[in-house]
């Protein structure tokens, strides 16, 4: 995942649309291919790394450890880090997180409609 240079047409472009536009804003933080769904496993509660990561058994473990740090420095997930060897860290939705559910549920529903209309042609 790389990052934009602050200094870039590109970036200043995005900043000023998502300063401009709350839905642009909005998809700067939940866009991308595995941010919603790691949203919308930890719907169902408190999931440790593994836990995660077997759910999702196409992503690396890099880029969960990315997208985890990504969600948490926006707020959407929180992190708990228990003090046990070996160490168990547990990922579970903030309240602004949970308030996503049926943002999530609205996008799987039209994604189902929509593939439905492609295969029929």
């Amino acid at each position: 995942m790389t990052e934009i240079k602050e200094t870039s047409t590109n970036f200043a472009n995005k900043q000023a649309l998502a300063d401009e536009c709350p839905e642009a804003y909005a998809s700067n933080i939940i866009g991308g291919q595995w941010t919603l769904v790691i949203c919308s496993w930890l719907l169902e509660g408190k999931l440790r790394f593994s836990e995660l990561k077997k759910n999702l058994p196409n992503i690396t473990e890099r880029m969960l450890t990315l997208q985890l740090r990504k969600l948490e420095e926006n707020k959407i997930i929180s992190r708990t880090v228990y003090a046990e060897v070996p160490p168990r860290v547990e990922y579970e939705l903030t309240a602004i997180g949970y308030e996503l559910k049926p943002i999530i549920k609205a996008l799987e529903n039209w994604g189902e409609k929509h593939k439905a209309l492609l295969e029929e042609t």
